[in-house]
Parts: structure tokens; C-alpha cells; sequence
């Protein structure tokens, strides 16, 4: 059973920075492209990074390019996103997802963690 855990959530003044992690069992991890998106209330779930199973491709939104990081541990199953220079816009439920491709669409994601909060004070 395919399970996917993420940690690292929190809350932070705008300018700092947080780690999330996304722990992936229950499959081949370097089978997968993984993504992170985030969910603000009343807004629409939004793809933030994604980073392909080799890790060799990695997509950022525009809002996020030049200040968060993804990146993959094959060797822990685990996938993360550093965050640096957060901003209040930037609150957020953050989501890590898996697919069988790269893609900046979350329907086409097929296993979900169920979310870690991410709140940036101003």
C-alpha cells in the first residue's frame, strides 16, 4: 500500500525559511515523479515543484522560482522542498504527490500525503 507522509510544517515570519519532507513507501520510489502543491483556503489545490523519478527534471511555478528547492533522496525514499524567503502569500496546506510522469497537473497525480500546514506571518 502506497502511503506518503509529509513533515516539517509550521510556522514561520515572512523572510524565514522551512524544510518540508515527504516520506514515500509502499513502492519503487525512483519509479515516480513527485510533486508538491499547496492549497490556501478558498483557493484551488496549485502545483508549486515537481521533480521527475531520476531527478535529472524539475519544475517550479513562477511564484516560487529562486526561493524554494526540490529534491530527492532515493537512498531514504523521501522527497523535500526548502522554502527560503517566505512570504505571507505562501500560507498554505502543502502537498506532496507522486505520479507515473513530471506533470504540473494534480489530476494527473495519483497517491496523496494528507498535508502539512505552512503559515508565514507578516
Amino acid at each position: 500500500q502506497v502511503q506518503l507522509v509529509e513533515s516539517g510544517g509550521g510556522l514561520v515570519q515572512a523572510g524565514g525559511s522551512l524544510r518540508l519532507s515527504c516520506a514515500d513507501s509502499g513502492r519503487t520510489f525512483g519509479l515516480y515523479a513527485m510533486g508538491w502543491f499547496r492549497q490556501a483556503p478558498g483557493k484551488e489545490r496549485e502545483f508549486v515543484s515537481g521533480i521527475s523519478g531520476s531527478g535529472g527534471t524539475i519544475y517550479y511555478a513562477d511564484s516560487v522560482n529562486g526561493r524554494f528547492t526540490i529534491s530527492r533522496d532515493a537512498g531514504k525514499n523521501t522527497v523535500y522542498l526548502q522554502m527560503n524567503r517566505l512570504k505571507p502569500a505562501d500560507t498554505a496546506v502543502y502537498y506532496c504527490a507522486g505520479s507515473r510522469s513530471l506533470t504540473v497537473s494534480p489530476v494527473q497525480y495519483d497517491d496523496w500525503g494528507q498535508g502539512t500546514q505552512v503559515t508565514v506571518s507578516s
